[in-house]
């Protein structure tokens, strides 16, 4: 299990002194966000300021951007890092698709993220063996390469993808076609062992793979202090409030908090959408622990299920150095 740290929301100009600080702290990985800010720019930042420290995205919406777009940037990273690149994609949802990015929602959303994925590795095979360019899908058709604009062979080629989702669909996608799964912060132990491990075993027999073939990363909510348990409640109950998350307290038998929660999100009363959120529900979805044991804890709570571990709370540096190098040296 390795431990890799989430990248703040800051402006480019701050990531050199990040990349280097978090890999002299120990972290195996570092990965950016699409929040506030853009989360390739970061990447080139980060590979030029690290010399051992992976990086990648966790996630870029994929169905704001083409697979042409998607696999150009990719390829350039991971000639740049000499291979550290990670791909990280999730499809975000509808109206974020739809009335943030302009983009259009598919009618499904497994069915284009496959096509995508397929599309990126069809221009991949290309650049790299000479593989003629020839994509025809449902959503895609990719079929034109000419010399002007094929980038070439790199030194290293196989860029890893992960995927990212809730829901059992994606996680069944993850393990038919790629080397990750970024599962969402909005999870359990026990929803992890009865929904998504199984849809992703499901999904690597489909394409006669192992588990060792796919590595499953969490961003755990994490609790040491009454303030990081008031946080936690607060974005659990922002992100049991969607109703495509829904399943998750679905499998505990608490819709109806989740539907009061959607109706509170609505009239944008988010004030009020903390207090619904129960000690036993705290406890399933964070970690409430102390500063001292949340190495072990950690290692306890996700033993099985993760092979990789991003704390929600972004690293920053100077802020807990010492804390932060102790806890990365436990577990990388």
């Amino acid at each position: 299990m390795k431990l890799d740290a989430a990248l703040p929301p800051v402006q480019l100009k701050e990531i050199p002194a990040i990349a280097e600080a978090a890999q002299e702290i120990g972290f195996d990985a570092l990965w950016t966000q699409e929040t506030q800010h853009d989360p390739f720019l970061p990447c080139t930042l980060i590979a030029e300021h690290s010399a051992t420290l992976n990086f990648g995205t966790a996630i870029a919406v994929s169905f704001s951007r083409s697979p042409a777009n998607l696999a150009y940037t990719a390829w350039d990273l991971a000639a740049q890092s000499g291979g550290r690149f990670i791909l990280g994609l999730g499809t975000q949802v509808k109206a974020h698709i739809e009335r943030r990015f302009g983009m259009t929602w598919p009618e499904s959303v497994t069915g284009q993220l496959r096509e995508q994925i397929q599309v990126i590795r069809a221009f991949w095979d290309t650049w790299q063996n000479g593989t003629k360019l020839n994509f025809r899908g449902e959503y895609y058709k990719a079929t034109l390469m000419s010399p002007f604009f094929n980038p070439g062979a790199i030194e290293y080629p196989d860029i890893p993808i992960y995927i990212a989702g809730v829901n059992a669909g994606l996680a069944k996608l993850a393990g038919e076609l790629c080397e990750g799964f970024h599962a969402h912060p909005f999870n359990s132990p026990r929803y992890m062992k009865e929904v998504i491990l199984p849809a992703i075993e499901e999904g690597l027999q489909k394409s006669g793979r192992k588990r060792g073939d796919l590595a499953v990363s969490m961003t755990p909510f994490v609790a040491t202090s009454p303030e990081e348990e008031a946080f936690a409640r607060m974005q659990i109950a922002f992100y049991a409030s969607t109703p495509s998350y829904h399943a998750v307290m679905d499998l505990y038998g608490w819709s109806e908090t989740a539907q009061q929660l959607s109706g509170y999100a609505a009239k944008g009363e988010w004030s009020e959408m903390p207090m619904l959120i129960t000690d036993e529900m705290l406890h399933e979805f964070c970690l409430v622990t102390t500063q001292e044991n949340l190495a072990d804890d950690l290692k306890k709570r996700y033993e099985g299920i993760a092979d990789r571990i991003t704390l929600y709370t972004p690293f920053v540096p100077k802020e807990k150095d010492d804390w932060w190098r102790k806890l990365a040296k436990a577990f990388n």
